[in-house]
């Protein structure tokens, strides 16, 4: 596969730009070596499809379906065509009591870092309190029923304007985060997420664009 023309590389942990140091490897100044990170330019589906084809092997998965109103804003992925590492996705939209809403899900390998670059956590995973207690909130993958449970994100240098939980799902965490951090109650009721890699012609559907959060 070409390099993708509507997607930027970077590293997962960081915005720290990277150089390429061949067989499809990137060096971060601060980071070393690390597995590419490819995220696009402009949200768009032509992006998306470049998306799903730098990982193929790797699922993405959106909430599904998607609310009447609520566009994907970003999306990014982790890893090559033979090495999918990570995979996130951004909806956007609004609820009457929170206004503005970003929904970011990420699934990732262990200790790729980029769930947690999104959350604001200082570790690559999610932490030893996961489990402990009873699920926050549960979504559902397939058949599955997969419980998440909260993330401090207190030691965070940014600002407090996010709720963060994350459970395991295929043997890979996942992560949701929520800004703001009221929006955790959207997920009162149990949410399908979908794995829309193989979907193929529906995709056109999506609606796609509008600000992507900062991250």
């Amino acid at each position: 596969m070409s390099r993708p023309e509507r997607l930027e590389v970077g590293c997962p942990r960081c915005p720290t730009p990277v150089g390429e140091v061949g067989d499809g490897r990137w060096s971060c100044p601060d980071h070393g070596v690390v597995p590419p990170l490819w995220r696009p330019r402009e949200a768009s589906y032509d992006a998306f499809v470049e998306h799903l084809g730098a990982t193929p092997l790797f699922p993405t998965y959106l909430p599904w379906p998607m609310s009447p109103g609520w566009r994907v804003t970003d999306f990014a992925a982790v890893g090559t065509v033979g090495d999918g590492r990570a995979a996130m996705t951004c909806v956007s939209g609004t609820s009457a009591l929170d206004g503005p809403v970003d929904v970011l899900v990420v699934h990732e390998e262990p200790g790729t870092g980029l769930g947690a670059r999104i959350a604001g956590t200082t570790a690559d995973d999610p932490g030893v309190e996961l489990g402990e207690g009873p699920a926050t909130v549960r979504v559902r993958i397939d058949s599955q029923s997969v419980p998440l449970w909260p993330v401090s994100t207190s030691a965070s240098t940014g600002e407090w304007d996010r709720s963060v939980v994350a459970g395991e799902a295929h043997g890979r965490w996942l992560w949701l985060v929520l800004r703001p951090a009221s929006a955790m109650l959207l997920l009162r009721d149990e949410w399908i997420l979908r794995d829309v890699s193989g979907l193929g012609p529906p995709l056109v559907e999506l609606p796609f664009g509008g600000p992507a959060p900062a991250w």
